[in-house]
C-alpha cells in the first residue's frame, strides 16, 4: 500500500457518510453500506499496521506540499493500532446498533452521523498537524454533540447541553493553546514544532501552552477534576450510542495527551511528573468511588471510565518505554472491553426493560451466555489473568515498582480490587439469584434476536481473551510503540526528511 493509503480511514467514512446522507428512507441500504465500509476500514488500518511494522513510520503530504508547510497524516504504530481499534469496535457496535436502533433515529441520520464520527476519529489519529488535530476533534465533537441527543429525549437535551458546554470551552482553550504555539514557534507541523520548542525549552509561553493542552485533553479524556460531566452525559443516548462512547472516546483525548508529551513536551521534569501522577492517582480512586455508590449497571460502567483512565495517564507519568507499553495495552484493552460491557448492560436492559440493578435478578438461569460473556469481560477489566486487563495492569505496575513509584502502584492494585467487587456487585444482583423478569424479558426480546445481539459482545470478549492468551505478541507490539514514542527523532525524521524543519 502506498503512503496514499493514511488517508483512507479519512476519506472511506466521509464518502461513505455523504452517501448516506441521500439515502434517508432506506434503513436497509444505509445498514448494509454502513457494515461493508466499516468492515473495509478495519481490514485497510491491518493492512496500514503492517506496512508501518515492515516499512517504519508513513506519511502521507497532502497535495504534495512539503512539510511543515502543507497538511500531513502519520502513521505510526500507535496511530496505526487504534485506526484499527475503533474500526473494529465501530463494528461490533453497528451490529448492535442494527438489531436495536429505533426506526425513527435511523430516518434522522444515525448511520451518517456515526460514519462522520469516524472520520474526526480517525483523523485526529493520524494527523501531523496541531491545528488539524483541533480540526478533526471539532468534527467529531460535532457528531457526537448530534447522536448524544438524537431522538430528543428531555434527559438527553439536558445532559447533550452541559456535554457541548464544556466541550465548546475545551474547544476555545485548544485554540488559544495552538495560537499561543503558533504565535511563538511560528509552525503548526507537530515535527517541526517539536525541533523548534528544543531549542526554546525553558519558555515560559511553551510551558504555559503544556498545560492548557493537558487542561483541554484532561477535559476530552475526563481525568481528575475535569471529569464531572461524563457519569450522567453517556447515559443518555441509546446503548449503542453509549457503549462507542464509553469505548472510545475519551481514549482520543488520552492519544492527544501520549501524543504531544512524548514528541513536543515531555514528562522529564518533576512538576510535570507530580502533576501527572496525582492525576492519575486521584482519577483511579474518585472513579472507583463513583461505582460504589451506584446501583444502576450502566452508571456503574461509566464512573468505571474515569477510574480505568487512570492507569493509562499512570503510564505517562511514569514515562518509561514499559510504562507507556502499559499505557498504550491498557488503552488498546478498555477500548475492547469497556465497548462490550456497555453492550451487555445494552442487552440487559432489553430483556429486563431496566437497568436499576435492584429491578432485576436470575438472568444467569433465563439467560446464561449472556451472563457467561459478562462474568468474562467484567474479571478482564477487573484484570485477572489471562485476560487482556492482566496484563496492561501487570505491566503498569511492573514499570512503576521499577522506578520505585510505590504510591501510585498501591493506588492502581487497591482500585482494582474494588473494580472486581463491583463487578462482583453487578453480577450477584442481576445475574444471580430468583428470576424477577421473566415477563419482561418474553415480552421484550425473542430468542432469535437475543442470539443476534449477543453476536458482538461475543466479539469483542473474544479479542479481549486473544489479546491475554496471545500476550507475548500483543506486549511485544506495545513495547515497539513505546520505544517508537520516545525516540521523537524517528517521527522527526519520516515527517521532515533530512531538512528538519523550516
Amino acid at each position: 500500500m502506498s503512503p496514499n493509503g493514511l488517508a483512507l480511514p479519512v476519506v472511506l467514512p466521509m464518502l461513505t457518510g455523504i452517501a448516506l446522507i441521500l439515502l434517508p428512507r432506506r434503513a436497509e441500504w444505509q445498514r448494509r453500506i454502513s457494515a461493508v465500509s466499516t468492515a473495509v476500514g478495519f481490514l485497510i488500518a491491518v493492512a496500514l499496521i503492517r506496512q508501518v511494522r515492515a516499512e517504519g513510520i508513513q506519511v502521507l503530504y497532502v497535495g504534495d506540499f512539503p512539510a511543515p508547510f502543507g497538511i500531513v497524516f502519520v502513521g505510526d504504530l500507535l496511530s496505526t493500532l487504534l485506526v484499527a481499534l475503533n474500526m473494529l469496535v465501530a463494528a461490533a457496535v453497528l451490529w448492535y446498533a442494527f438489531l436495536t436502533m429505533d426506526p425513527e433515529r435511523e430516518r434522522f441520520f444515525f448511520y451518517p452521523l456515526f460514519q462522520f464520527l469516524l472520520m474526526g476519529i480517525n483523523g485526529a489519529f493520524l494527523t501531523g498537524d496541531i491545528f488539524n488535530l483541533f480540526v478533526w476533534f471539532e468534527v467529531l465533537l460535532i457528531a457526537s454533540y448530534i447522536l448524544l441527543t438524537l431522538g430528543g429525549e428531555p434527559y438527553q437535551l439536558q445532559e447533550g447541553f452541559k456535554y457541548v458546554m464544556i466541550n465548546m470551552l475545551a474547544s476555545t482553550l485548544f485554540l488559544v493553546s495552538v495560537s499561543v504555539l503558533y504565535g511563538t514557534l511560528g509552525t503548526l507541523n507537530m515535527a517541526d514544532m517539536a525541533v523548534k520548542i528544543a531549542e526554546v525549552k525553558d519558555s515560559p509561553v511553551v510551558a504555559i501552552a503544556s498545560v492548557l493542552l493537558l487542561i483541554v485533553f484532561g477535559i476530552k479524556a475526563a481525568i481528575f477534576p475535569l471529569y464531572f460531566w461524563l457519569p450522567r452525559s453517556y447515559v443518555a443516548p441509546p446503548g449503542a450510542v453509549t457503549a462507542f462512547f464509553g469505548g472510545v472516546m475519551t481514549k482520543v483525548g488520552v492519544y492527544a495527551m501520549v501524543r504531544v508529551y512524548t514528541l513536543l513536551f515531555g514528562v522529564d521534569d518533576g512538576f510535570t511528573y507530580t502533576l501527572l501522577v496525582w492525576i492519575a492517582g486521584l482519577s483511579m480512586v474518585v472513579g472507583i468511588l463513583g461505582t460504589l455508590a451506584q446501583m444502576d449497571f450502566k452508571r456503574i460502567l461509566t464512573w468505571h471510565i474515569i477510574s480505568q483512565i487512570g492507569y493509562m495517564v499512570m503510564g505517562l507519568a511514569i514515562f518509561t518505554p514499559l510504562a507507556l507499553a502499559g499505557a498504550i495495552y491498557y488503552v488498546a484493552h478498555i477500548m475492547v472491553v469497556k465497548t462490550a460491557l456497555f453492550l451487555a448492560s445494552g442487552v440487559t436492559e432489553k430483556l429486563t426493560g431496566t437497568t436499576n440493578l435492584k429491578k432485576m435478578s436470575g438472568l444467569l438461569t433465563t439467560h446464561p451466555a449472556l451472563g457467561a460473556l459478562f462474568f468474562v469481560g467484567g474479571l478482564s477489566l477487573a484484570g485477572v489473568p489471562p485476560l487482556s486487563g492482566f496484563f496492561g495492569k501487570f505491566t503498569l505496575i511492573q514499570a512503576g515498582l521499577a522506578e520505585g513509584r510505590y504510591g501510585i502502584v498501591a493506588t492502581a492494585v487497591g482500585v482494582s480490587l474494588f473494580t472486581l467487587f463491583s463487578m462482583i456487585k453487578i453480577f450477584r444482583t442481576s445475574f444471580w439469584g430468583e428470576v424477577r423478569h421473566k415477563a419482561a424479558a418474553d415480552r421484550a426480546v425473542d430468542l432469535r434476536t437475543y442470539g443476534a445481539l449477543l453476536g458482538p459482545l461475543a466479539l469483542l470478549v473474544a479479542v479481549s481473551v486473544g489479546m491475554g492468551l496471545g500476550a507475548q505478541f500483543t506486549v511485544g507490539y506495545v513495547l515497539e510503540s513505546a520505544h517508537q514514542l520516545l525516540q521523537p527523532s524517528l517521527y522527526i525524521q519520516a515527517v521532515l526528511g533530512s531538512g528538519l524543519g523550516s
